[in-house]
């Protein structure tokens, strides 16, 4: 019996010492210590022995398999060293390392996470909606007429169901005033869609941050501090704005902001930036109406809103001259901002 654990062991080790990579290795293991390997089947006589000759026997297999163990050990540390040697082969060990690139937020992200932070440290809470829009939440309830030019095929993406891309992120505001009741204090970053020929300050898709805030007795005072605040948190406490009387549908009295931009080598000048105004009372009368109550009545609440391009606060914050480069992903370009 005990020649038949000789024999075993003899082969097992010429076998691990002739293979030539891991996988023959790992073979002769399975061949001789597997489920089914040579060694495996003769320890399973065990049980056929008598009893007196078991201790003699079972101290051989010990040895045995103790053997095939640590020549397989053996074997395995010398192919490991010899791949290891092969994997360095040609490298030369003295040439300088290479550097680590690290990543980076986007602008976008930047100027969106830089906003929001601003705009929640004065109550305003996160709101979102649907990017496919119906003409109600998109423009009837904004109080804007049919025959507006928003509303045209050369300038809204819609589709054959009559559904359209939003073209503001207005609609939200819609939304979270039928759902939610005064006082209301939300801001709505998102993507906005509009038929824009792609130029270095157009893209027909951009993204938007716009705010509402609706409660009693809201004021044209409240909505200019809101403001002058926020722009001075995000582009430095020397910002100069100016507030220009403008139209929009939905709200009355309106403006258009501007602040100064100041760039080295050049004269200062105003750049529009966003877009606010009183709520008009036209959309509170549209939300009480989808609501079916008066809790927007505009008798008994007043608001204010607004709304700003993030790309083009992003081209402001880091004189970015050329829009497009904010969707074309070349590393040149995004890597100054790692």
């Amino acid at each position: 019996m005990n020649s038949d654990l000789a024999e075993i062991q003899t082969a097992a080790l010429a076998a691990i010492e002739s293979a030539p990579d891991g996988q023959s290795l790992e073979q002769a293991k399975i061949d001789f210590l597997g489920k089914k390997g040579r060694l495996t089947a003769a320890s399973g006589l065990m049980k056929t022995l008598p009893k007196e000759e078991k201790p003699a026997f079972g101290q051989s297999l010990n040895l045995v398999r103790g053997a095939i163990t640590a020549a397989l050990e053996e074997k395995g540390a010398t192919l490991q060293e010899v791949a290891d040697r092969e994997a360095i082969a040609g490298i030369d060990v003295t040439l300088p390392g290479r550097e680590i690139h690290s990543g980076g937020l986007h602008p976008l992200t930047r100027i969106k996470d830089d906003a929001i932070q601003i705009l929640r440290r004065m109550g305003f809470a996160l709101a979102e909606g649907p990017e496919i829009e119906d003409e109600f939440h998109c423009f009837d309830a904004l109080n804007t007429p049919a025959d507006h030019p928003a509303r045209n095929e050369k300038d809204t993406f819609y589709f054959d169901s009559g559904k359209l891309l939003r073209t503001h992120t207005s609609s939200v505001q819609v939304r979270t005033m039928e759902n939610q009741s005064p006082p209301v204090r939300i801001i709505a970053p998102g993507s906005a869609y509009r038929r824009d020929e792609i130029d270095a300050t157009h893209l027909s898709v951009f993204n938007q941050l716009e705010g509402l805030y609706v409660a009693e007795n809201v004021s044209l005072a409240d909505l200019k501090g809101t403001l002058v605040y926020f722009f001075q948190e995000l582009f430095g406490p020397d910002t100069e704005l100016q507030f220009r009387p403008h139209f929009f549908p939905f709200t009355e009295p309106s403006f258009e902001i501007d602040i100064k931009l100041h760039i080295a080598g050049r004269a200062p000048k105003w750049i529009e930036v966003a877009g606010c105004g009183i709520v008009d009372p036209a959309v509170f009368s549209a939300i009480s109406k989808s609501r079916g109550d008066e809790a927007f009545s505009p008798d008994k609440v007043t608001g204010f809103a607004f709304g700003m391009g993030l790309d083009r606060l992003a081209m402001i914050k880091w004189g970015i001259k050329d829009i497009r480069l904010l969707i074309e992903n070349d590393t040149r370009f995004l890597k100054q901002f790692a």
